[in-house]
């Protein structure tokens, strides 16, 4: 992606959310060429010229200061998340652009993933695929796919592609539409982090195409904020309607993964409900299905000569083999935006 048109882009869909009046400007009527405020308006309101605003629309001014950034993110009325947008997208990384590596599920979070049984449990990657799940997770999410998907290469479901792409995922959220904002805002915020990552652009390209609603969504570049705890609310076709929480954690020892862990009120229907699911979705596995997570990851000593895919090129559960993926740099789970 290019982070210059993507800069602009941010900028001039903030600028069209404010009016003159909005921000204490008078509007001497007649028409204006474009909605919201003009490039001159925001730069006098931030205390820059209106030729250097320019040049950090067009990306042309990369070593612009906080006090600069922090004036037009307080003249757009940014919030957190969208002010460390702004500087990821207004500062790019120094340095060569490298090689990517793929990315890989520790055996450790394969185990973890596992041992959580009937708690529906499954680590991200940063492309939003599916790096491993459990089967209460399979059978809530994607019971219609195999079980085995995240495990092969090239065929890892990915979330924003079934968000998408996926007629069972569309029904299964009740507010789907709150889903779909949420899938983009997330791909955008990932996107700013990892602006040379050539299987993002992969997943984003093709949703783009294939999906009118996904190109609408990302032309207004939603970027929100996402609490760690959400409620969902589900319409799942076996069981019904469950309302689950939604706890997403950030894995520190491998940049951008996440995991994803949903639970039920305890004693409540949704909890009745989900319960059933995993009996049932575990009653329908067969001995010779029953193998672990952990049994498919490369063994820490291996690590070094294994690697998997974790995105796909022509449908919702992955394709082409593009080497992409981050450093780790070991640690425990931090709180994360949920991407559910």
């Amino acid at each position: 992606m290019e982070r210059r048109s993507e800069l602009g882009e941010f900028l001039r869909t903030r600028r069209a959310r404010l009016r003159p009046e909005d921000v204490g400007l008078r509007d001497y009527g007649g028409r204006r060429r474009v909605p919201g405020l003009r490039r001159e308006e925001l730069a006098q309101l931030a205390g820059v010229s209106a030729g250097y605003y320019t040049r950090l629309e067009q990306g042309q001014s990369p070593n612009a200061s906080d006090a600069v950034l922090d004036a037009v993110a307080r003249v757009l009325r940014l919030d957190e998340a969208e002010r460390t947008h702004l500087r990821d997208l207004a500062r790019p990384r120094p340095g060569v652009r490298r090689r990517v590596r793929p990315e890989r599920l520790h055996r450790g979070t394969g185990v973890l993933v596992e041992s959580l049984g009937r708690v529906p449990a499954l680590v991200l990657g940063r492309h939003a695929d599916v790096l491993a799940w459990n089967r209460a997770a399979h059978a809530l999410l994607a019971g219609h796919l195999p079980f085995e998907a995240p495990a092969g290469p090239g065929g890892r479901p990915n979330v924003a592609r079934l968000v998408f792409l996926d007629r069972h995922t569309r029904e299964l959220y009740a507010d789907w539409k709150g889903k779909a904002r949420d899938t983009v805002a997330d791909l955008r915020r990932t996107a700013g982090r990892f602006p040379d990552d050539p299987g993002l652009a992969t997943v984003i390209g093709e949703l783009t195409l294939k999906s009118a609603e996904f190109a609408s969504l990302w032309a207004s570049h939603p970027v929100h904020p996402c609490v760690p705890q959400r409620t969902r609310d589900f319409h799942h076709p076996l069981v019904g309607s469950m309302a689950l929480y939604n706890e997403v954690m950030e894995l520190s020892h491998s940049e951008g993964q996440r995991l994803a862990v949903f639970t039920a009120e305890p004693g409540s229907a949704s909890a009745a409900a989900l319960q059933l699911l995993t009996d049932v979705h575990t009653d329908q596995d067969t001995p010779a299905d029953r193998d672990t997570i952990a049994d498919r990851e490369p063994h820490p000593a291996d690590e070094s000569h294994t690697g998997e895919d974790i995105h796909g090129g022509e449908d919702i559960h992955g394709g082409e083999d593009t080497r992409t993926g981050e450093g780790t740099h070991g640690g425990q789970g931090t709180a994360a935006e949920d991407p559910y």
